[in-house]
């Protein structure tokens, strides 16, 4: 048996109070750079963009499990770093470039496992996921696995992040010209490869 309607109405206010008032938090630690507190800044970004950057990290990796350790990981640098941050108010862009830098490097460290792991079980999606999955989304990520790395992080990141081409550039630490061609290169991949198992 359900809560009564103004019991639930009444929870789901307090948490979105509770989430504004981080945000004014956070917005204060950052116009006061005399008051800047970890503790209180990084509860206000943790709140508000912790949900997406997992999902950023899960998309890189395909790995929700993964991408939160990667993401706690994130938070905690920053934190143990937050006097030295030298604009606060770029806390989530340097969050972002942090969780795209360690899914890049946990990337390397699985294709080299990958390449030394017995080839003895078929590669095959729990049942669990087929039933999740449509076909045509299987195929899109069938298409993006086989796409290079920095063209596939583009197009995460134009694509599910909405990120601009000067955001995904700063974040990659790559030029506007490079995020232009890996998406160029990446859409022409995708479009020959998704029309080739049509």
């Amino acid at each position: 048996m359900g809560l009564p309607a103004d019991v639930n109405l009444r929870g789901e206010l307090r948490v979105s109070v509770v989430v504004a008032q981080l945000a004014v938090v956070y917005e204060e630690c950052v116009t006061h750079e005399s008051s800047w507190n970890a503790d209180e800044a990084l509860t206000a970004v943790y709140t508000a963009h912790y949900t997406s950057l997992v999902r950023l990290g899960a998309l890189l990796l395909r790995d929700t499990g993964t991408a939160e350790e990667i993401v706690q990981d994130a938070f905690v640098a920053m934190h143990g770093r937050w006097n030295r941050l030298r604009d606060p108010h770029k806390a989530l862009a340097y969050l972002r470039t942090a969780v795209v830098n360690r899914c890049r490097s946990r990337q390397r460290h699985l294709v080299v496992v990958d390449r030394h792991t017995p080839r003895t079980l078929p590669d095959e999606p729990s049942a669990e996921q087929a039933v999740l999955r449509t076909a045509e989304t299987d195929r899109v990520i069938d298409a993006m696995r086989t796409l290079p790395e920095k063209q596939r992080t583009v197009m995460v990141l134009r694509y599910y992040g909405d990120l601009s081409e000067a955001e995904i550039a700063d974040t990659m630490g790559i030029s506007r010209g490079s995020v232009k061609s890996h998406a160029a290169r990446a859409t022409k991949s995708l479009r020959q490869l998704l029309e080739q198992t049509a």
